[in-house]
């Protein structure tokens, strides 16, 4: 009964990084946004750039799912 319980609440932790992830793909995209208002001429040669930061940013997200569902379904 405790180790259900434990499963639950380390899968929900590790749920929580969602919520980082979250912010942080707005941050680059709202920065992203606000460089190329002030800069038009140099939006598309960071354009790469935010893509790749968007990318790595969402496999924190990924990872953070398989470890939930991990915690869930094989422990």
């Amino acid at each position: 009964m405790e180790a259900e319980a434990a499963k639950l609440i380390g899968a929900g932790l590790a749920t929580i990084a969602l919520a980082g992830v979250g912010v942080g793909i707005g941050n680059i995209f709202g920065s992203f946004v606000q460089g190329a208002l002030r800069n038009p001429a140099a939006a598309p040669k960071v354009f790469a750039n935010v893509l790749l930061g968007f990318a790595l940013t969402e496999a924190i997200a990924l990872f953070a799912l398989v470890i939930a569902m991990l915690l869930l379904f094989v422990f």
